[in-house]
């Protein structure tokens, strides 16, 4: 994720720096060889690059909408993951019946919501091919680490504990069936949120496309000293090379949007959205907690109007 607002151009022309050490190496040589062999006839009209240049152009537009494309898709998913897990979490602290506000039901929640912050963690690394058991350390218990190890996709086995303390909540009839219905189906929600970025991931950018631009675009680079020398003479050097490198960086920028998911400073930045989301969540619960406390501490029945009112007061 890019942080700066002004991004050094260092950096910039770092991406590109080995083809327009390329380009530059073609064009002196190629001004030299026009220059000591001036009489051979190496000129062609300016009109065939300029017609190579505009194809080139429509191509690379068309897979720099596409490129984006992919890379907002994946932004507005994880959005909506942001959404879900809020979602989620108020159901889960306001669905789950707890009129004496009994530990068992702090724990149930206060689990429920670590849980869930460890399948936006692991998402975001399994996404980008890392480990996706790293991040579940001190919020998932050891029983629960155990179970998820024995699987391959992580967040699928987290979403799999979520439905399991719904089913023993409906069991226990701490929730009702269409408690249980609405929360399955947030969970149906970040379920398919997860298969998009997945499908994102997997679909590969047809790589014949790329091909062929990179294939016209040498051809545009190879053609461009011929029509240029002998209006620019030394000049076409400068011009030529920047002229590829507007080339380069586009095609460059398309490459990076089109995969959101491989740990580049253009990716969605899924781990900050992560954070985010943890401290959301966090705050959800501690609020809850703080309720929690205070009942515990004036020794509260929360059932009776006027102990409700004191306890929120107090908070």
């Amino acid at each position: 994720m890019l942080l700066k607002k002004r991004i050094p151009m260092r950096y910039i022309l770092g991406k590109i720096k080995v083809e327009l050490a390329l380009v530059m190496t073609y064009t002196i040589l190629f001004e030299i060889f026009h220059y000591y062999f001036i009489n051979l006839p190496v000129d062609i009209p300016i009109a065939i690059p300029t017609m190579i240049g505009t194809i080139i152009s429509l191509l690379l537009a068309f897979k720099s909408n596409q490129a984006y494309d992919r890379w907002w898709e994946a932004r507005i998913v994880w959005g909506a993951i942001v959404n879900d897990s809020r979602t989620l979490i108020r159901q889960v602290l306001t669905f789950y019946k707890d009129p004496n506000f009994s530990v068992e039901a702090s724990e149930f929640k206060e689990n429920f919501a670590k849980r869930q912050i460890a399948w936006c963690y692991s998402l975001g690394q399994a996404l980008r091919n890392k480990d996706a058991i790293k991040p579940l350390k001190g919020l998932v218990s050891d029983e629960e680490m155990k179970f998820i190890k024995n699987h391959q996709n992580v967040p699928n086995a987290i979403l799999m504990l979520h439905a399991r303390d719904l089913r023993n909540a409906k069991n226990d009839k701490s929730i009702n069936m269409y408690q249980q219905v609405e929360i399955d189906n947030t969970l149906s929600r970040l379920c398919d949120h997860m298969g998009k970025c997945e499908r994102i991931k997997n679909t590969i950018f047809p790589t014949t496309y790329s091909m062929y631009i990179r294939l016209t675009l040498c051809l545009f680079i190879l053609l461009l000293p011929f029509g240029l020398t002998s209006v620019l003479s030394w000049f076409a050097i400068p011009l030529i090379t920047a002229i590829a490198a507007a080339f380069f960086l586009i095609e460059r920028m398309a490459i990076h949007l089109q995969d959101p998911f491989e740990n580049r400073p253009t990716d969605t930045p899924v781990t900050a959205i992560a954070n985010t989301i943890e401290k959301n969540i966090m705050q959800m619960l501690n609020e809850y907690q703080s309720e929690f406390d205070i009942i515990k501490e004036f020794d509260l029945k929360p059932e009776t109007k006027e102990a409700k009112a004191e306890a929120y007061f107090v908070l």
